[in-house]
């Protein structure tokens, strides 16, 4: 009876159906387009389907049509770590080198302890530590916390490739101040970015200027960028970024929710001329926080004033890296996108497999949003179990209990020991 019972509670797995999603959007290609085609997925499909697009799905003339969802350029990697060697001082300055990793790579930053410090580096490569040096460039780096104008060691370099790099400090660094070098791998263009949210007003409260967006669930944010006026020309302010989710409607309000997460960044800009030393240095982008929320979220951009006058942004913008879902076209068919289907996990194509990026695939554009015509609640597909769990508690009851009687009536058939004699 139990192993019945379990058998019934099985689940099964959901496959797509357009009937059972609830949005759509046409695909339009260029005339006569056959071959790899690519279209830019906006937020507003984020916001629709399930996190990561599991749910999201391309037909072509009503057959399930495989496709690939990229950047469309890969980012950057990460800083990585770079043993410094050599460290020493010679002829009163203070010099090292680094081994670098393969491939090219571009800004250097360099971690200084201290403040209240100006110094230039220069930077050679070779392809060895014996082999013939090529100059690469002279370097400020600098921290003006006195000033409050802020910091900065990173080194700008150009695209290289050098296997190692050497380095010569002039100014106020002793080896000892010299405590890490990392690098950013460069990736094979420029990251291309679509804006989700822009604002252009910021409230005073206290000394800090805020601003705050609402972004609704699973859209991805990676960077947030400012665009500043042309005053002040000089100005480092720290910024704080805080995103909390908003509790589903749906469930009991008491719900507890994660914990809001947060980033931190600076933004800097300094155009001057600092004993002899030309500095131009921007940073006017602040790395979001790396996490896709399950609800709408409130976003809270604080930029920290302290004594100074606020800076009147011309905007502030919540940046989603650009991805595209890409496909092998045909001449005149039909294609369309649909997503907002709960009960589908993600799809696996043989063509993601061999996929390959090309230069020239047709542009492919995405037409609005519309509900699905044909849209029905897809029937609930959840096992036996999660949908009554009830059922298999008062089913264990009862086999419990019958069980129990079966012994009770057994154990009084059971006829006494004759007395001994």
């Amino acid at each position: 009876m139990l192993s019945a019972f379990l058998l019934l509670a099985a689940g099964t797995t959901s496959a797509p159906e357009i009937r059972y999603f609830h949005f759509e959007r046409p695909v339009q290609l260029p005339p006569d387009a056959a071959g790899q085609a690519c279209a830019v997925l906006d937020p507003a499909i984020f916001a629709g389907a399930l996190p990561g697009l599991a749910d999201l799905r391309l037909y072509a003339n009503s057959l399930e049509e495989p496709f690939v969802v990229r950047s469309a350029v890969a980012l950057a990697t990460g800083l990585q770590s770079i043993a410094l060697l050599n460290l020493g001082q010679r002829k009163g300055k203070t010099v090292f080198d680094a081994e670098m990793p393969p491939g090219e790579y571009s800004d250097l930053r360099l971690s200084v302890t201290g403040q209240n410090f100006l110094a230039t580096i220069a930077v050679s490569g070779s392809q060895s530590e014996t082999a013939p040096r090529t100059q690469i460039g002279s370097y400020t780096i600098f921290d003006f916390s006195g000033q409050k104008l802020g910091r900065s060691t990173m080194l700008h370099l150009p695209k290289s490739n050098f296997h190692v790099l050497h380095f010569e400090v002039t100014g106020p660094l002793a080896p000892t101040r010299i405590e890490a070098l990392s690098a950013t791998s460069v990736p094979p263009s420029e990251p291309k970015y679509i804006t989700v949210a822009n604002a252009v007003h910021f409230a005073q409260k206290d000394r800090d200027s805020v601003a705050e967006f609402t972004v609704p669930a699973h859209v991805p944010i990676e960077r947030i960028v400012f665009v500043p006026p042309a005053e002040p020309a000089n100005f480092s302010r720290d910024v704080t970024v805080e995103v909390v989710e908003a509790p589903d409607q749906k469930d009991d309000a008491s719900q507890s929710l994660p914990p809001p997460a947060s980033s931190y960044g600076n933004l800097l800009r300094l155009h001057r001329v600092e004993e002899g030393h030309r500095i131009d240095e921007e940073n006017l982008v602040v790395n979001a926080p790396q996490r896709v929320f399950d609800s709408p979220a409130k976003w809270t951009i604080t930029v920290e004033n302290g004594d100074d006058a606020p800076i009147r942004f011309a905007s502030v913008g919540l940046e989603m890296l650009q991805r595209e879902a890409c496909f092998e076209a045909a001449p005149r068919v039909s294609y369309v996108l649909y997503y907002g289907d709960s009960a589908l996990t993600a799809p696996r194509y043989d063509y993601g497999r061999w996929f390959a990026p090309q230069v020239r695939a047709a542009a492919a554009a995405l037409g609005p949003e519309t509900a699905n015509a044909v849209y029905e609640k897809r029937p609930d597909q959840r096992p036996f179990t999660e949908r009554y769990p009830a059922l298999l508690w008062l089913a264990l009851i009862v086999v419990i209990l019958l069980l129990g009687f079966i012994a009770l009536r057994s154990a009084k058939r059971v006829e006494p020991p004759a007395p001994m004699p």
